[in-house]
């Protein structure tokens, strides 16, 4: 083989090779290249004041409108921040926040694909009636014992990230013997409850920061790859992170270029989505990846 031949065959095993499709109620989502999930929280709370969203439609589909300008693929909306020591939100309030966007969202940009992030069934059904086409879950079920069948029944892709305990005591459970083969066995676990529930679409979430040290994520981010044993998509959520920015002496508002390098690095890595705050900057980081990669 000459030199041509293996310099083709390095730059297509790192290539995005994989064109995994999702369905979600007779609806059909491409993952031929990696995507795009921008974060809108209508949360009070959330770490990344940036990302907060007040409960007013002009507000939202201001937000949503610049996200859609900037290239989103999936929204992701949420209202229960899981920053570390989060308040605590009812599941009737949490409904309240969410529901209502969810439609507004869905009635104005039909052809984007919604994702509600939140680890109570009830939430996840309504949402998904009111228009969401993913189910997001912190928790992986864990939380709620009738997440994965709800999710089963509703015929929606369901993202499964890996956490232990909740978000108010996850900081204090971070001791792990092999967290890379724990986590692995975690997803295995998860693959094989989620199929017999009848989910068909399942992709895998990392959970950085979530029951992790910074030292632990960053092993993990080093392995990404790792995860992909289990053959399903992997969504990487780092964005102006505390691993980010704890590392670099700088805060939530000045580690965007800190999010940026690391993104990078996911894709690298097999990431086929990014959840964001700042969708233009993951869109063109994606783009520059596809042109060496691709």
């Amino acid at each position: 083989m000459g030199s041509n031949s293996l310099l083709s065959s390095k730059i297509e095993d790192k290539s995005f090779t994989s064109k995994i499709t999702l369905q979600s109620k007779g609806k059909l989502f491409l993952l031929d290249e990696p995507r795009v999930m921008g974060i809108l929280n209508l949360t009070p709370d959330s770490f990344f004041e940036g990302s907060r969203v007040k409960l007013e439609e002009a507000a939202l589909l201001q937000k949503a409108t610049q996200m859609v300008e900037e290239g989103v693929d999936i929204f992701d909306i949420g209202g229960y921040s899981t920053r570390p020591g989060a308040s605590e939100v009812s599941e009737d309030e949490e409904c309240q926040r969410t529901v209502w966007a969810v439609s507004l969202i869905k009635e104005k940009f039909p052809e984007k694909w919604i994702s509600i992030d939140t680890f109570r069934a009830k939430v996840a059904k309504e949402a998904v009636h009111a228009g969401a086409d993913i189910v997001n879950d912190i928790a992986a079920g864990e939380l709620d014992s009738a997440m994965i069948p709800t999710v089963g029944q509703l015929n929606v892709p369901y993202i499964a990230m890996h956490m232990r305990g909740n978000p108010q005591t996850m900081q204090n459970l971070t001791t792990y013997e092999d967290i890379l083969k724990e986590m692995l066995l975690f997803f295995h676990k998860k693959n094989q409850e989620c199929i017999a529930a009848g989910i068909r679409d399942i992709i895998l979430d990392p959970g950085f920061g979530f029951a992790k040290t910074l030292e632990q994520n960053y092993w993990i981010l080093k392995n990404l790859s790792y995860f992909k044993n289990i053959s399903r998509p992997i969504l990487v959520g780092l964005s102006r992170k505390s691993m980010i920015y704890k590392k670099l002496g700088v805060n939530a508002e000045n580690s965007l270029n800190g999010t940026t390098a690391l993104h990078m690095v996911s894709l690298i890595s097999g990431a086929q989505v990014l959840r964001v705050h700042d969708v233009l900057e993951a869109k063109q980081t994606i783009e520059l990846y596809k042109q060496v990669y691709h």
